[in-house]
């Protein structure tokens, strides 16, 4: 499943869904019981698959010293949303997440982290592809609330377009109250440029090639966190 899906995996407590729906078959956690304990091993959250109109995913991190991966990868054919709530409460554990969305119409995201306790970290990193005639707004939200110093806050925004029809727009913003270790919050936009197609076709790569093999770039390019 997991080639069929290009998701990395490595020894971890797993919950998983796929076009939206959660897949207990392939979990090893309940999902109402996710954070009821601390696990000896990593938790990550795996959601993947097509998704079609609204879904939500909320993580609410309450236990201490507990690591959380969270790997996002689906395709939006159709007007759709996702919301993404992610609160850390559990001192000293952190959360870092990869979000990518390949989008071929309408799609809106929100995406809202929370730190609620001091120590916590949430690190996310989110890319978005917009194809022909596709329109993309992504909102993020970091939140580091009051009395809760030596937060670890870094969210990045990262979007490409193949075609000059696609329209991304990105509203990023912070709202913190207390000092924290670091707050990052970035946003990019890439385009295919003259120099870069010239290049790759005087390597003898046809148009749709070179559109191909920056894409496929751009989706590798996972390696910040």
């Amino acid at each position: 499943m997991w080639n069929n899906f290009n998701i990395k995996t490595f020894p971890s407590e797993t919950l998983v869904y796929v076009d939206g729906i959660f897949r207990p078959e392939f979990s090893t956690l309940d999902e109402t019981e996710i954070f009821s304990k601390k696990y000896d091993l990593p938790i990550h959250i795996i959601y993947t698959g097509k998704i079609e109109r609204e879904n939500t995913l909320n993580i609410n991190i309450i236990i201490e010293n507990q690591p959380v991966f969270l790997t996002v990868d689906v395709e939006n054919n159709f007007p759709g949303f996702l919301n993404i709530f992610i609160k850390n409460a559990g001192k000293n554990s952190e959360l870092r997440g990869h979000i990518m969305v390949k989008n071929y119409s309408d799609f809106a995201c929100k995406i809202i982290t929370e730190h609620d306790n001091a120590d916590t970290g949430i690190l996310l990193q989110t890319k978005i592809i917009g194809y022909k005639n596709s329109y993309s707004k992504i909102s993020a939200t970091a939140i580091i609330n009051k009395n809760c110093p030596n937060t670890k806050s870094d969210i990045r925004l990262a979007g490409y377009t193949t075609d000059k029809s696609a329209k991304i727009r990105f509203i990023p913003s912070q709202r913190i109250k207390s000092v924290p270790n670091f707050a990052e919050h970035s946003a990019y936009m890439m385009h295919i440029t003259e120099p870069q197609e010239n290049y790759l076709r005087s390597a003898g790569l046809s148009g749709t090639e070179v559109k191909e093999t920056i894409t496929e770039a751009f989706i590798k390019d996972f390696n910040l966190f």
